[in-house]
């Protein structure tokens, strides 16, 4: 029984979090039609529950679209069929589509944002057959501050992957919803609903810095249990009379 009581009160805080989201970043609004990213991984499966059962809710009224892309030249084992019975058990439409790609074509990136690309590339491809205005990411908050601390150390940028984000080139916006939420949450709920997620078995996730700024992160955790909360205020609470000027120019140095 307390058990219950305890995964309740988790489930009700992740509502509230999603709502927070979705209201101080504007990220759904009326007549809004949805596509969802699925990967199968815990994640989406926790913005599919979530925004799911938000559905449900009077206002906003929205609809959703799930979709999963299969990427044939990468070990994935997709369930498609468990997908697809997760999704249509909220009342959601189920997409499954094929895609591949080749990194000796592109020397210049890497695999892990080959595969990225053409992954949101089929994504935005469904969203427009379907007539879908936005698409909803499983990014959760260590994913936007890992992010935020790789382009500091490898970019030199002050730039993460946004709540919001509008995308001219393809008449589309993105949104994260799950923004406020951290991954250690998420993991209670994936144990909370009995989540499967699918087996990866990438060649390339070892190249990717992420993982090392996970690391990073839950050490600056550890010397600071505030540090996350400080890094996302640190993102809406710029003070430019403390940051490299250019008197001549007016406008701010750039450091090489």
């Amino acid at each position: 029984m307390e058990q219950n009581i305890e995964n309740l009160r988790l489930i009700k805080k992740l509502e509230r979090l999603l709502l927070k989201a979705i209201e101080e970043y504007r990220l759904i609004e009326e007549d809004d039609k949805i596509l969802i990213g699925l990967s199968g991984g815990k994640d989406s499966l926790a913005l599919l529950d979530l925004l799911g059962h938000r559905m449900c809710i009077y206002k906003p009224r929205f609809s959703l679209v799930a979709a999963h892309i299969s990427m044939n030249n990468v070990a994935y084992e997709s369930d498609s069929s468990y997908l697809q019975q997760q999704t249509e058990a909220l009342g959601i439409p189920f997409v499954n589509k094929d895609t591949a790609f080749d990194a000796s074509t592109d020397k210049r990136k890497s695999p892990c944002f080959l595969c990225s690309w053409y992954r949101r590339k089929a994504l935005f491809d469904i969203a427009k057959e379907l007539g879908c205005n936005k698409i909803a990411l499983g990014h959760h908050q260590d994913d936007i501050l890992q992010t935020l601390l790789m382009n500091l150390t490898f970019q030199g940028s002050f730039s993460t992957m946004p709540p919001k984000l509008r995308m001219s080139k393809f008449d589309m916006t993105i949104i994260r919803p799950m923004c406020l939420i951290s991954e250690e949450q998420i993991q209670e709920l994936a144990r909370i609903k009995a989540f499967r997620p699918q087996k990866k078995r990438c060649p390339h996730e070892h190249s990717s810095n992420r993982p090392g700024m996970k690391s990073i992160l839950q050490q600056l955790e550890q010397m600071n249990p505030q540090a996350r909360y400080s890094l996302w205020r640190s993102m809406t609470h710029i003070q430019p009379e403390y940051l490299p000027f250019n008197e001549k120019t007016n406008i701010k140095q750039n450091l090489i």
